[in-house]
């Protein structure tokens, strides 16, 4: 059996990895807008962040084990490939700019708020919908 520390270190190293996938992702996205990168390139790069970052699945995550395979293989593989085809010192510069915007305040306060302007906004069009379809 492995020992506490052992978990923990393996539970770190995950953290770390996730980490460095979510930097790499956002600066592929950021790449695929750049000029610079070549066509070839941003079309991998669009690819691999529109399927990272979409709800849609090519398998489906309720499928045991392989609706959560194709996301452990799909998008890693995907990263690696299109970090390859961005030339060095431009994927340097935009994970310079991911880690910027990973370090930014997230405002509790501000989600709060549009979370309260979408319920009123959803509470209102429920009072219009029961006062039109009253007879």
């Amino acid at each position: 059996m492995f020992s506490p520390n052992v978990n923990l270190r393996i539970i770190d190293q995950l953290k770390h990895w996730a980490r460095l996938a979510r930097r790499d992702l956002l600066a592929i996205y950021l790449a695929a807008r750049d000029p610079r990168v070549p066509w070839y390139a941003k079309a991998v790069a669009i690819f691999v962040a529109g399927y990272a970052f979409s709800p849609i699945d090519l398998i489906p995550d309720f499928v045991p084990v392989l609706g959560y395979l194709d996301d452990l293989i799909i998008v890693p593989l995907g990263i690696l490939l299109a970090v390859r085809l961005i030339p060095p010192e431009i994927m340097i510069e935009h994970r310079a700019a991911a880690e910027l915007i990973g370090k930014r305040p997230v405002s509790n306060s501000a989600a709060a708020v549009i979370i309260a302007i979408w319920f009123l906004l959803a509470v209102a069009a429920g009072w219009i919908a029961y006062k039109y379809l009253e007879l």
